[in-house]
């Protein structure tokens, strides 16, 4: 039996929370072996989401098996909440001891305060990033990754990413095909590995204010990989070409070509990274071959 226990902060976000227990009361129902507690420096917890948690203040017995979570929390201004001193040296006892840590979003802040990030590799929200390397200095943060294992120690982004860490600590234990059945039974859509961006193709390029743009973007999103007209998009979103190109590039930094390139590029690096050949994956998102594919790798 496995043990995974939630360390409760005040203002904690509930997805950071939510995401990896549902993770592991799933991989607990298909019979893995995991026991979950929550505890926090005081009986009730308020969250970011205002609902309120209840959680026990007396900590477990735990043993190097075991697993230790600190969901991310909303900081006020002047920052300087968390987990008191007696709270870090459980972290730190528990790794000491052999025991994995984690952290969700800016759970990674805890740990720092702990002592569990000097000298490693770690990852945190990307609106975090330069505040926990400013805080940090002996860490190593990288950026734009989903999750970090180090020694461990296991950081992950922000808020969804905390289901892709569980996901790997399942895998990691357990074996891919149960991490995967878990995601299945979750209707999760995609297990996504930790050196994946934290941000989507479809999500990088929309921040912006035009209409056209993002129903073009719209239609291309749903059809990256067949062949796709300019005429067509044009005329579906009610301007001529060279409107659109023209918007479109405005808009986000890319023709309408470009941006379907990097999409149909995105979702095969996905499936490379989970055992696809670029040759499959190249004729997946629309390529007639690799060669194509290797291009616009070398490129990016």
């Amino acid at each position: 039996m496995t043990r995974v226990v939630f360390l409760l902060v005040p203002q904690l976000h509930l997805l950071d929370l939510a995401g990896p227990a549902q993770v592991f009361s799933t991989a607990a129902d298909h019979g893995l072996g995991y026991e979950i507690g929550y505890v926090a420096e005081q009986e009730d917890v308020p969250t970011a989401q205002g609902l309120p948690l209840h959680a026990a203040t007396e900590w477990p017995r735990l043993s190097a098996e075991d697993l230790v979570v600190v969901p991310g929390w909303r900081e006020p201004e002047p920052r300087g909440a968390g987990p008191s001193p007696a709270s870090l040296e459980r972290l730190a006892a528990h790794h000491t001891a052999g025991g994995t840590v984690a952290s969700i979003c800016t759970g990674a802040t805890a740990l720092g305060r702990a002592g569990l990030l000097d000298g490693r590799r770690c990852t945190t929200h990307h609106d975090a990033q330069d505040e926990l390397a400013r805080r940090h200095p002996k860490a190593h943060v990288v950026r734009d990754v989903l999750y970090v294992v180090d020694d461990r120690v296991v950081t992950s982004a922000g808020i969804a990413s905390g289901i892709d860490l569980a996901l790997h600590l399942v895998a990691v234990r357990h074996g891919p095909a149960a991490a995967a059945r878990i995601a299945r039974a979750m209707v999760v859509y995609a297990r996504r590995n930790g050196h994946e961006q934290q941000t989507s193709a479809m999500l990088r390029h929309r921040a912006h204010l035009v209409d056209a743009v993002h129903h073009a973007q719209d239609l291309i999103d749903a059809r990256f990989a067949t062949p796709l007209r300019l005429a067509d998009l044009a005329a579906t979103c009610g301007v001529s070409e060279r409107t659109l190109t023209r918007r479109f590039t405005e808009a986000t930094g890319l023709t309408p070509l470009r941006y379907q390139q990097e999409l149909r590029l995105e979702h095969a690096e996905h499936l490379v990274s989970h055992g696809a050949t670029a040759e499959t994956a190249a004729r997946t998102v629309g390529f007639q071959d690799a060669r194509m594919l290797r291009r616009l790798r070398a490129r990016a």
